[in-house]
């Protein structure tokens, strides 16, 4: 069990992949002066340096040395590399030391620490923290990206009440408004309206950019265009991950979204204005309803 207060410090904090969501950690955790410092891990040598130029982190090290000095890990790569990270960790991991994440799948993750893991997998709270933006790297990073923003837990059975509770309260400090549910309802409902959209964006944009006439269509784009596109800017990586890592929930999706396009297509072939109208005044109604809340 973790012996860190969480109302008041969590020591020594290591994070693993100091990109956006990453340097953005580092930083609000120094900003709510609950740490005595901060380790970041990472591949690339320049962000790594911006990340500490920024103050971001205190300290480069690499991810064994980590595991051995943390009390708190944090893991903000792609999904698909915590499997490794898992490995690199678990020889090292002392029975003090919690370990979280910000991945945006849930159950691949939580197969990948419970087999890699073994006992030690009751020290593994998965979080995922719903904050971000279409730009990446540690240049983005901002202070107060989770203020006011959700941070989903989803604990485990192995995880004690204690261990949940310090986790929750380390995303607390950095702003996060703390929910839990379970990892199925976490990856069915982020598929919707996350893993769905993002698809859709990078769909409609290589669907202009394949086109005969891309150059003439891309220099006539307009608002309504750049907001539906602006996520297929993030990191291909992370969300080609995050696709694989969650594909029955995707493809469930996916499927609904094509049977709804499909029956739009019918519409519009038909000449069924009222149809195609009824349609968009439930889609628009929700969409405003949205607003509200």
């Amino acid at each position: 069990m973790a012996i860190i207060n969480p109302s008041s410090n969590y020591g020594t904090v290591a994070i693993v992949g100091v990109g956006l969501i990453g340097a953005s950690l580092g930083l609000a955790l120094k900003k709510a002066g609950v740490v005595n410092q901060v380790l970041g891990v990472g591949r690339s040598a320049p962000n790594l340096d911006q990340a500490l130029k920024m103050g971001a982190i205190d300290a480069v090290v690499d991810l064994a040395e980590a595991a051995k000095q943390s009390d708190v890990i944090v893991l903000c790569m792609p999904v698909a590399q915590m499997r490794a990270a898992f490995e690199t960790i678990e020889p090292h991991l002392e029975p003090r030391t919690m370990i979280t994440d910000a991945g945006s799948t849930k159950g691949d993750v939580i197969l990948a620490a419970k087999e890699v893991l073994g006992k030690k997998a009751c020290q593994f709270v998965p979080a995922h923290p719903i904050a971000g933006g279409a730009q990446h790297g540690a240049s983005a990073a901002k202070a107060d990206l989770f203020a006011g923003k959700q941070t989903i837990l989803c604990p485990l059975q192995e995880n004690s009440p204690q261990d949940t509770d310090l986790i929750e309260g380390f995303w607390q400090s950095v702003g996060s408004v703390v929910k839990r549910i379970s990892c199925v309802q976490h990856d069915a409902i982020y598929a919707a309206v996350s893993h769905l959209p993002h698809l859709l964006s990078y769909a409609l944009m290589a669907s202009v950019v394949n086109s005969e006439d891309a150059d003439q269509k891309l220099s006539h784009v307009g608002a309504g265009f750049k907001d539906f596109t602006r996520i297929a800017a993030s990191s291909p990586e992370m969300w080609r991950d995050i696709c694989l890592g969650n594909r029955t929930a995707v493809l469930k999706e996916l499927d609904q979204y094509l049977l709804i396009v499909s029956h739009m297509r019918k519409l519009i072939a038909e000449n069924d204005g009222a149809g195609l109208e009824k349609l968009f005044n439930k889609a628009s109604k929700a969409r405003q309803d949205l607003d509200g809340l």
